[in-house]
């Protein structure tokens, strides 16, 4: 028996047309503008490059080779440090790759935890292979079924400019799909060494609570 599957592989409506959709590079640059003393998780690949490109800071925790480990990551600092929001920036193939992470932030339920997820429907990092949100699949009603009620989609400046204050203000857990262009954006230089990173990262956060304490 021959089995019949949808044709997933041909190149999906793009809502671009026209520049109607964002711009990925544009639209983090815009959401770090109020970040303060947030910390940010950046999932591996492009959102690593889009958020140093905005400017490297201690409390990026730039992710390399751990592909689906962003939200997991993050929702360790955001138990750690409840008093810190926390950001998560990563791409869409990385949260299918940990989708499960979802559902432990929706049971868990951490207050200071958003997570954007920039979803350009294409692996940008190994070729422009489609994901599966190509497809269809709802990365928003997933979160929601998993317990992460704060969900919305965002497909223009007026949605991200709705969803800012949301991101640093609203009480999490908060998650955002932001429809971005696949175009490709310039590679920046970004910290790769995870022991430097971390290091920093600890210190940061070390030398505020010495600062406030």
């Amino acid at each position: 028996m021959l089995w019949s599957f949808p044709n997933v592989l041909q190149p999906p409506e793009r809502e671009d047309k026209g520049g109607l959709m964002l711009f990925r590079r544009d639209a983090v640059h815009k959401i770090l503008e109020k970040r303060e003393n947030s910390a940010v998780v950046t999932g591996i690949g492009n959102a690593s490059h889009d958020v140093a490109s905005a400017g490297d800071h201690p409390l990026n925790m730039y992710l390399f080779g751990v592909m689906g480990g962003a939200v997991m990551t993050a929702f360790g600092i955001a138990l750690a440090q409840p008093e810190r929001r926390v950001v998560v920036i990563t791409g869409d193939g990385e949260v299918l790759a940990g989708i499960g992470s979802l559902a432990t932030v929706g049971v868990e339920r951490p207050s200071n935890l958003s997570i954007i997820v920039l979803d350009n429907q294409v692996y940008g990092a190994t070729g422009g292979q489609l994901t599966h949100t190509a497809a269809g699949v709802d990365l928003v009603g997933i979160a929601r079924a998993s317990g992460i009620v704060n969900s919305v989609l965002i497909r223009d400046q007026k949605g991200l400019g709705r969803a800012l204050p949301e991101v640093y203000e609203k009480p999490g857990p908060y998650l955002a799909v932001v429809k971005v262009s696949s175009q490709s954006a310039p590679r920046v230089d970004v910290p790769k060494d995870g022991t430097f990173t971390a290091r920093r990262f600890r210190s940061a956060i070390n030398q505020e609570i010495k600062d406030h304490g």
